[in-house]
């Protein structure tokens, strides 16, 4: 009976003397977790990073070599990695994310996935939306960029490119546009649709389909809520299911929009341009005028080894009939052989901005 009891003392001693240690460590682990969440609120970063907690997970299980134990261990760590992600979203309460529009608009719902405890601040448009990231009353802005059918989303292009912000990081929503009306409304009683024109772009064929009188809106939570202050059976707006909700509208049919595929790329952008390890980057340049200077410039590219995924050009607002370019590229401008392409693409290029990074195909 000594024996056992005497065991059990000991077995309890460690137990104390390891709980103390661990809570020791514990505050450590957080307060690093606090250094990390600055680290992400000044680049415009979320908070889950999936990839890095995945790969934590597998270095530090392979300390254990009981297989049993190691199960349970990594079960401590999702737990442990859980709080940390609950602390930094405590400490984001304060963070503040511009995005154009009202409440309901996609920009609104993109932001609340990608900071979900952020305080979302809405802008009348786009530019005014950025211009508060460049002033300090935000910390950082999400801009639409792209939509996959009714495609590149110029107005947030040009500010990217004739601004000071940096893209850290491109997210992609799945929109599912949606016909909403007022209560008692009906499909066969809507004859006036009003929404983003981009909504409208997307959901044509619906809309042709029906016979539909179309009105333009800024915006397809803007259009929702005129629908909702008119109070008129006859009018519909194309939104979003979250917009209905914030509305009080009806939803009379889902999933109107053309395509099945239909997404829209956002970007977030903020004063500081982030480092992200395996990450894409977006160039954006202007060339001379004269021949082959394009083709000169894309080849420099592909010389040093890297894949263009997307090409855009967009008129430069200043000079009529001339052009900048945006470029996406597999791979980082801040590795040596980057380095050397951006030095080399800079003699060719008139105007040449580095202007992000970002992980590729992030749903949000």
């Amino acid at each position: 009976m000594v024996s056992m009891t005497n065991r059990l003392d000991e077995a309890r001693a460690i137990i104390n003397d390891v709980d103390r240690q661990m809570a020791e460590l514990f505050v450590r682990r957080m307060r690093a977790a606090e250094l990390v969440y600055e680290h992400k609120k000044e680049f415009g970063l979320p908070i889950l990073d999936q990839k890095r907690e995945d790969a934590v997970i597998e270095r530090n299980s392979a300390f254990i070599e009981d297989d049993t134990i190691r199960g349970y261990y990594i079960d401590y760590l999702r737990h442990l990695m859980s709080l940390s992600r609950a602390y930094q979203y405590r400490m984001q309460s304060g963070l503040k994310v511009a995005y154009g529009g009202v409440e309901g608009a996609f920009a609104h719902i993109a932001a609340g996935r990608i900071f979900p405890e952020s305080d979302r601040v809405p802008y009348r448009d786009f530019k005014v939306a950025y211009e508060s990231v460049v002033n300090g009353d935000c910390d950082v802005v999400v801009l639409p960029i792209e939509n996959s059918y009714a495609g590149e989303v110029g107005q947030s292009i040009d500010l990217i490119f004739s601004g000071s912000l940096f893209i850290n990081g491109i997210y992609e929503l799945r929109i599912r546009q949606n016909l909403l009306g007022v209560s008692g409304s009906t499909v066969e009683g809507i004859k006036v649709v009003t929404s983003h024109p981009q909504a409208l772009a997307q959901c044509n064929d619906y809309l042709e389909m029906r016979g539909f009188e179309i009105r333009e809106a800024s915006n397809t939570a803007v259009a929702a809520k005129v629908v909702a202050d008119l109070n008129d059976p006859t009018l519909g707006a194309i939104a979003s299911l979250e917009t209905a909700e914030l509305y009080g509208l009806k939803v009379l049919e889902t999933d109107i929009n053309k395509s099945g595929e239909n997404t829209t790329r956002f970007a977030v952008l903020s004063k500081v341009r982030a480092n992200i390890p395996s990450s894409n980057s977006v160039l954006m340049f202007t060339v001379r005028n004269e021949a082959g200077s394009l083709a000169n410039a894309i080849s420099i590219i592909g010389k040093y080894g890297y894949n263009m995924t997307a090409l855009h050009s967009r008129p430069l607002k200043e000079h009529s009939w001339q052009y900048y370019f945006y470029v996406e590229v597999d791979g980082s401008m801040d590795s040596d052989n980057g380095k050397r392409m951006i030095a080399e693409l800079d003699v060719v290029c008139d105007r040449l901005k580095v202007a992000g990074t970002y992980v590729p195909h992030t749903e949000i």
